[in-house]
């Protein structure tokens, strides 16, 4: 997919904020440091639409980048950063929570987990929560460019075999690096661009 016209829309922590375009609404998840917004930037070809930070758990609200007025990434705030006080992570876990659940426009949810690393305990909550909402998803093994490109597609199968072990998610790997897994990104978000 060639988005043109890529730019960020809002930055919300409640329904009243959220756009009212009635635009599907594709959705990242993930821990802190699993580079959310380099994927955004990857699969659009932009260097800094999505503000990448060296310092994990620098996003605090929900920032929502519209694509060419046909849909949105929506950004959420990473999990499991412990510098964010326990109060902070409350609120922002509040207004996670409502938006994944109130929101009538997501199309799907991308769930970025480290090709590198066994899933987190807050990685597992999360794709739990995620099944048992019974939301479309996708799993993203991202950082393969930390890995040899040998060894990526049977680190896929380990991940997938720990987290989904039914295999009923697409699971693919990504890398802002190499670039060379956007296709097959792309092609799996259009099936839920058709369908939403």
């Amino acid at each position: 997919m060639l988005i043109k016209n890529p730019k960020f829309q809002i930055s919300a922590v409640s329904l009243a904020q959220y756009p009212k375009d009635g635009l599907p609404q594709i959705v990242l998840v993930g821990k802190s440091n699993v580079g959310k917004s380099s994927f955004i930037n990857t699969l659009v070809n932009r260097k800094n639409l999505a503000r990448t930070s060296s310092e994990p758990g620098k996003t605090r609200q929900i920032n929502f980048y519209n694509m060419d007025n046909s849909f949105y990434f929506v950004d959420l705030p990473g999990y499991g950063y412990s510098k964010m006080s326990k109060q902070e992570q409350v609120k922002v876990g509040q207004f996670i929570e409502q938006y994944l659940s109130q929101s009538k426009e997501i199309a799907l949810i991308i769930f970025l987990i480290d090709i590198r690393h066994s899933p987190t305990e807050n990685d597992k909550l999360m794709y739990r929560y995620i099944v048992d909402k019974q939301k479309p998803c996708m799993i993203i093994a991202n950082k393969a460019d930390k890995i040899a490109v040998t060894k990526v597609e049977s680190q896929v199968k380990v991940l997938q075999e720990e987290l989904n072990p039914l295999k009923d998610l697409p699971f693919l790997p990504f890398s802002a690096e190499r670039r060379i897994y956007t296709d097959a990104v792309w092609e799996e978000i259009e099936k839920f661009l058709i369908f939403s």
